[in-house]
């Protein structure tokens, strides 16, 4: 092995030592039911917009756009518009790449690349801080809900035009809401692509914190991935990212379309 391989294999030993250890799982547990009753996701931003997710999670969804490549990102549930952004800003970087080592033609305003946000509701001043942006012409939006037949559709149709394809499901987080939009959109997920059930952390966390929700512990996104996995055998839990992060909205939330 050379010295890159060797590195990259004590990562890994690492991390499944990380995932196995009991103290720690269980004091990262403990300080994520705190910080979650002061909404610690809401407070960052990702160029100039709110994000809504932890900073580990933040650097997981860079790393998989940048290893698989894709050249379409749908995204159910918009908010203020901070993972459209996070999305598109990694697309723009990957045309950068393709410019720089293909010899590919790079115009920051023309790609092939783009981010399909879904949601219900898209709040006129979040809808305009988006369409201002100056990555907001590699961003599409539709508003109605995302297990909406017709929306469906739009999202197929769309689709069909785009090679490698990756899907982010972060709206309505009940068991049914989840599970309607797995069956809708992760059969879009290419092989060796992702689909990101997003605030599966929902299960673990106190249900008193889901007082005025109509979500928590038993009916949320976890139960939902678990209930698809069970007829879905072309996809896995990728385990390694989970044990990665420890800190993570989305505990094995990772759900990687099998090249087989």
């Amino acid at each position: 092995m050379n010295l890159e391989e060797i590195f990259k294999k004590e990562c890994l030993d690492e991390i499944n030592q990380l995932g196995e250890n009991q103290e720690i799982n269980h004091l990262t547990h403990n300080w994520m039911k705190q910080v979650n009753q002061l909404k610690y996701s809401y407070h960052f931003e990702w160029q100039g917009r709110p994000i809504i997710q932890y900073p580990q999670d933040i650097v997981a969804t860079q790393e998989l756009i940048w290893n698989v490549k894709p050249d379409l990102i749908i995204e159910t549930g918009i908010a203020h518009g901070g993972s459209l952004i996070l999305s598109a800003s990694m697309l723009a970087l990957l045309d950068m790449y393709d410019a720089i080592h293909l010899g590919v033609m790079f115009d920051p305003k023309i790609s092939s690349r783009k981010v399909l946000g879904i949601d219900i509701d898209i709040r006129p001043h979040n809808r305009a801080a988006i369409e201002k942006h100056p990555l907001s012409s590699r961003i599409e939006m539709l508003e109605g809900s995302s297990i909406d037949d017709s929306i469906i559709k739009e999202v197929y149709k769309i689709a069909s035009g785009f090679e490698r394809v990756m899907v982010f499901l972060d709206s309505n987080h009940t068991h049914d809401h989840v599970l309607a939009e797995l069956e809708a959109y992760a059969p879009l997920t290419t092989k060796g692509s992702y689909c990101v059930v997003f605030d599966t952390i929902i299960e673990q966390m106190p249900k008193e914190i889901f007082t005025n929700r109509p979500w928590g512990p038993g009916n949320n996104p976890k139960t939902a991935l678990l209930e698809y996995l069970k007829s879905r055998p072309d996809f896995e839990i990728d385990k390694d990212i989970s044990n990665k992060l420890l800190i993570s909205m989305s505990p094995d939330g990772f759900l990687l379309k099998k090249e087989g």
